[in-house]
């Protein structure tokens, strides 16, 4: 792999730790917290994160495109962009849960060359570049090797799909069979995965900011990433996210296309 995917490697995970940090800071301080017109929420600790990663990026890497959360998209030269979510799990976040991650990838178009998901308050950081592998706190990592369904750990941001209620039901099956359910969701669900302690993440409605970095990381640590159409994409706004031995399993129970999933 090229020199500048290595680069890559270390910048994304550079820049998460800077979001991070920022975001640490205000954690569990007395924040305000305003409502979006998605009905999301945001504090001062969202935006204050986000602009110490834009002032990174734009510093290192000048000619290249932004787009975040917070504050938009940001032209560039060329046709790599970046993606920040300054805190993913905001909502976690307020009350003081420290299940909160700072997510940063790079993309050259649809494809996503590096990815860093950094979760301060737990003491985590995965981050992963093409051909580079993935990394947990230093030390490569990798997806579980459970094959069974009644053996496996499967994670969500929410249990209820408001967006697709039809998937609900699909959900709610496979939370029966499975050894364990959670709700360990947002970017530490897809970090847990990576790292051989869960077997799927599933996410009913996400931005390329929520995912472009689980992308990669959890391709690089050998698992599968697709949206709910089977494809291998992180712009399909939705993901779910398996080891490669449940790829498939898994995708069919919830009704999704699996030729070749486990390839993809």
């Amino acid at each position: 792999m090229s020199e500048s995917m290595q680069s890559l490697l270390g910048a994304v995970a550079d820049v998460a730790r800077v979001a991070g940090d920022v975001a640490l800071r205000h954690y569990r301080s007395a924040l305000r917290v305003e409502w979006k017109g998605d009905g999301s929420p945001v504090t001062i600790a969202d935006r204050a994160a986000e602009a110490a990663a834009r002032e990174w990026i734009i510093a290192h890497f000048p000619g290249d495109a932004l787009l975040g959360e917070e504050m938009g998209a940001r032209p560039g030269g060329g046709t790599r962009r970046w993606f920040i979510d300054p805190i993913d799990g905001t909502r976690s976040y307020v009350r003081g849960v420290p299940l909160w991650a700072s997510i940063i990838a790079v993309a050259e178009g649809e494809t996503v060359l590096a990815g860093a998901i950094a979760c301060p308050a737990a003491g985590e950081i995965v981050a992963a570049a093409r051909g580079e592998g993935c990394w947990w706190n230093g030390t490569r990592c990798r997806v579980s090797d459970v094959g069974a369904i009644g053996q496996a750990a499967i994670l969500t941001t929410e249990t209820r799909f408001v967006h697709h209620p039809d998937r609900t039901a699909r959900w709610s099956s496979l939370a029966d069979e499975a050894e364990l359910a959670r709700t360990w969701g947002d970017g530490f669900g897809y970090l847990a995965l990576a790292t051989g302690r869960a077997e799927a993440m599933i996410d009913d409605r996400v931005n390329a900011w929520d995912v472009a970095a689980a992308q990669v990381v959890v391709e690089e640590a050998g698992g599968v990433f697709t949206d709910w159409l089977g494809r291998a994409s992180a712009f399909g706004g939705d993901a779910i996210a398996t080891n490669a031995a449940l790829a498939d399993s898994v995708r069919a129970r919830l009704g999704i296309p699996t030729s070749g999933a486990a390839h993809a």
